[in-house]
C-alpha cells in the first residue's frame, strides 16, 4: 500500500461531507452563527441611544416651554410621547420604565423668563443604566439655553451673558453616582441562570438517549408530564442555590442597593427559572446528542445576550431588533429585577414583564409536551 493515495483521500472527504449533511443542526450553526453575529453587531448595537421616550410636565404650555421641548426633540435624544398633567403621573411612568426622562417646567416659567428671575427646569433621568442617560444629559444645558435665548429675542452678542439665566437641574434617579455595577450585577443573575439552566436541562434528556436509558423511562408507567417534571424540578433547586449566591455577592461584594420587595423578586426569579428549564427540556427533545443540545443552547444564548439590554442599551437598538428582543425571557427578567432592586417597584409596576414570563412558561411547557409525545412514535 502506497503512503498516499488521492483515491483514499477522496473517499474520506466524501464520507465527511455526507456526515456533515446528515448533522443538519451543526451545519446550520456553522452558517447561522457568523451571519447572526454580523447582523447583530453591525446593525443592532448602539452605545449612544437616541429617540428616548420622555414625559413632559408643563401645566401652562407657554411659548418658552414649547421652544425648549422642540429644541430637545431636535437633538434626537428625546421623544416626548407622554404629556402629563401631574408629577405623580410622570413618577409612575418612570418607575415602570415607560419613559427614560421626565422634564418638568413650572407653571410660572414664562413670567420668570420675562422678569429675568433665573428660571429653572427639572430633568429627571432614569439612571439605572448610566450609558442610556449620559449622552442625552450632556446636551441639556446648552440646547435649552439656546432655545430660550432664541425665543426671548436676545441677540447673539448677549448670548454668553444670558446663557446662565436658565438653570437646568438634573436628577439622576435610582443610581445618582452612575455606578455601572448597579446595572450589571442584577442582570448577571439572569445571564448566569440562563446559561446554566438551559444548558443543563437541555442535556438531561439527550444524555438518556445517548446512554440508551431512554427506553427504561418510556417503559415506566409515567406520563410525559411526569417525566418532564422529574427532569426539571431538580434543576429548580440548583437555580435556587445560584440565586442565593448571586444576590448575596451583589450585596456583600458590590453593595448593590435592594430597595424593593424580596418576595416579589423571588416570585419573578422562580417564574424565570421555570421558563428556562422548560426551554432546555424543549431543546432536549429536538437535539439527538449532547453536542447538538449545547449548540442549540448557544444559538439561543447569543442573541438573547445581545438583544435583551444586558450588554447594550435596549432603546439604542433599531425597532426590528427591539421587537426580536421581546421574544427572549431574559429581556423581561432584566426589566423586572432592575425595577424591583433599584427602583423599589411594586407588583403593579412590574406586572407587564411578569405576565410575559408567565406566557413563556406556558408556551415552553406546551411545546415540550408536544415534542415529547412525538418522540414516543
Amino acid at each position: 500500500m502506497s503512503w498516499f493515495s488521492l483515491r483514499r483521500l477522496s473517499a474520506l472527504l466524501r464520507k465527511e461531507v455526507i456526515q456533515m449533511r446528515r448533522d443538519r443542526i451543526t451545519f446550520a450553526m456553522m452558517i447561522g452563527v457568523p451571519l447572526m453575529q454580523l447582523i447583530l453587531f453591525g446593525f443592532a448595537i448602539n452605545n449612544d441611544p437616541k429617540d428616548l421616550p420622555a414625559a413632559l410636565v408643563a401645566p401652562t404650555q407657554d411659548r418658552y416651554s414649547r421652544a425648549i421641548v422642540t429644541a430637545l426633540e431636535l437633538t434626537g435624544y428625546y421623544r416626548f410621547d407622554h404629556i402629563t398633567s401631574s408629577a405623580a403621573e410622570a413618577e409612575a411612568l418612570i418607575e415602570r420604565g415607560a419613559v427614560s426622562f421626565v422634564v418638568t417646567i413650572p407653571s410660572d416659567f414664562d413670567r420668570r423668563v420675562d422678569r429675568g428671575d433665573n428660571p429653572q427646569i427639572l430633568i429627571e433621568a432614569d439612571a439605572t443604566d448610566p450609558a442610556v442617560a449620559s449622552g442625552a444629559i450632556s446636551t441639556l444645558g446648552q440646547v435649552a439655553s439656546e432655545a430660550l435665548l432664541h425665543e426671548s429675542g436676545q441677540d447673539v452678542m448677549a448670548e454668553d451673558a444670558a446663557r446662565g439665566q436658565l438653570e437646568v437641574v438634573v436628577h439622576r434617579r435610582y443610581n445618582p453616582e452612575g455606578i455601572t455595577q448597579y446595572n450589571i450585577v442584577p442582570g448577571l443573575l439572569g445571564v448566569i441562570l440562563q446559561m446554566t439552566m438551559v444548558m443543563m436541562t437541555s442535556m438531561a434528556l439527550t444524555r438518556e438517549v445517548e446512554r440508551g436509558t431512554m427506553e427504561n423511562l418510556l417503559a415506566m408507567p409515567a406520563t410525559g408530564l411526569e417525566i418532564m417534571l422529574g427532569k426539571i424540578l431538580p434543576y429548580l433547586g440548583v437555580g435556587a442555590v445560584q440565586v442565593a449566591l448571586v444576590l448575596g455577592a451583589a450585596k456583600a461584594l458590590f453593595g448593590v442597593p435592594f430597595v424593593g420587595s424580596l418576595w416579589l423578586l423571588l416570585v419573578g426569579v422562580f417564574i424565570f427559572v421555570l421558563s428556562l428549564v422548560l426551554l432546555g427540556y424543549t431543546i432536549s427533545t429536538v437535539a439527538r446528542t449532547q453536542m447538538q443540545a449545547m449548540q442549540l443552547t448557544f444559538f439561543f444564548f447569543l442573541p438573547s445576550l445581545l438583544l435583551s439590554g444586558f450588554m447594550f442599551p435596549y432603546r439604542g437598538m433599531p425597532g426590528w431588533a427591539q421587537v426580536l428582543g421581546e421574544f427572549f425571557p431574559l429581556t423581561h427578567f432584566l426589566r423586572m429585577i432592575r425595577a424591583v432592586m433599584l427602583k423599589g417597584a411594586d407588583l403593579t409596576n412590574v406586572s407587564a414583564p411578569m405576565a410575559a414570563l408567565v406566557v413563556f412558561v406556558l408556551a415552553y411547557a406546551l411545546l415540550a409536551l408536544t415534542r415529547f409525545r412525538r418522540t414516543l412514535d
